[in-house]
């Protein structure tokens, strides 16, 4: 798996059909929601991080003053 948000779909839609498979049956399909369950609160926390990092950018774009300091952990200046 790679590291783009296109990547996250092609995965989450893997997952959708093997959730789909009517071969699946007992502990199997159990083992396959658990592992579901993990991929979604995963997914989720990757979709969350790129909203943060797409409405910082557009805070920086709306900014009147472009003169105005921001945030150090929204300049992604640490030092």
């Amino acid at each position: 798996m790679k590291n783009t948000l296109v990547d996250l779909n092609d995965q989450l839609f893997e997952q959708l059909e093997r959730l789909n498979d009517i071969d699946l049956k007992g502990d199997e399909l159990e083992e396959e929601i658990k592992r579901s369950r993990s991929i979604e609160n995963v997914a989720k926390q990757i979709i969350n991080n790129g909203r943060l990092v797409l409405d910082s950018q557009k805070f920086l774009d709306d900014r009147l003053n472009i003169d105005n300091d921001v945030p150090k952990m929204l300049s992604g200046d640490y030092e």
